[in-house]
């Protein structure tokens, strides 16, 4: 086979290109320390890298929305713990009422107690979050208002749920509703403070301390079935923060199998590179340099 002048100083030509730029490659790889850095280097990798980029950002997003989530539930929860101290302290002096051996000053008493205590139930109901959200009520708008004539106006829709995932939310609280009133409509502020103005001479007071402390226990029960409802609701909050801390972890070892370069290897490679293209270089200076005279000689 014959190869003409043309075809050879071509062919050599595309043998010098292709390995200079072999070699720009893998001075970019070693000097930046990735082996992906556009899309044409590798559109597949490339391709799957951005969507890892994608999905690490959202998770990032749920991420901060769990911290929000898990630290109104913890409030939540070491709320309503207090909430229920109340409320037990209000049926011990409920038990103190149901006696006909108390003196008026007795009574007035434990009619202030019984007040603070409503004021402590009010305001730990209108607890906010981080965030300045109400962790009984929807948005910002307080979970009780006390109207001022013994009868106590409740939020009846919780917070908005969040999202923590692809497909999964989470609502940082409860409905203040479901704390305080039973499913017979009453409310256990509206008793506590119906006690309070009996002590005060406004109805008898045995009579309503007597009925009060059934309500009471059944109040702290129902409290505790929100607690249970809200630890479990935080538990799979917890979950969730794991499987994105999980994911990151596999997404970094994929991400680093796409982009990241072996610099070692990378360097190994360059040598390689450099060690043929000179002796290519050298091999066609001396070929372009024969002639026929040179070969007869």
């Amino acid at each position: 086979m014959q190869i003409s002048t043309q075809q050879f100083y071509t062919s050599n030509q595309r043998n010098f290109k292709a390995l200079t730029t072999t070699a720009d490659i893998l001075q970019t790889q070693i000097s930046t320390g990735k082996k992906l850095n556009a899309a044409s280097d590798d559109p597949v990798g490339y391709r799957r890298l951005q969507g890892l980029i994608r999905d690490g950002s959202n998770d990032q997003a749920y991420a901060g929305n769990i911290t929000i989530v898990q630290s109104a539930l913890s409030q939540a929860d070491t709320t309503l713990k207090s909430v229920t101290d109340n409320i037990q302290r209000a049926k011990e002096l409920a038990v103190k009422a149901n006696s006909g051996t108390l003196s008026a000053s007795d009574r007035g008493i434990i009619a202030d107690e019984l007040d603070s205590i409503l004021k402590s139930l009010v305001d730990l109901a209108n607890t906010k979050d981080s965030r300045g959200a109400s962790i009984f009520a929807a948005g910002d708008s307080p979970a009780v208002v006390d109207n001022g004539n013994g009868t106590f106006t409740f939020a009846t829709s919780g917070p908005t749920a969040i999202p923590i995932g692809d497909s999964s939310s989470a609502a940082p609280g409860e409905a203040a509703s479901r704390l305080f009133v039973d499913s017979g409509g009453g409310n256990i502020l509206s008793d506590i403070s119906t006690l309070s103005a009996a002590l005060r001479g406004t109805g008898d007071p045995s009579a309503i301390a007597g009925s009060i402390g059934d309500k009471l226990t059944a109040s702290n029960n129902q409290i505790a079935g929100v607690q249970g409802s809200l630890g479990a609701r935080s538990q799979r909050v917890d979950i969730e923060s794991t499987r994105i801390t999980d994911a990151a972890t596999d997404r970094e070892v994929t991400r680093q199998s796409i982009e990241d370069v072996d610099v070692t290897q990378a360097i190994t490679d360059l040598q390689k590179t450099m060690t043929i293209l000179s002796a290519a270089q050298s091999s066609f200076s001396k070929l372009s340099g024969l002639s026929l005279f040179n070969y007869l000689k």
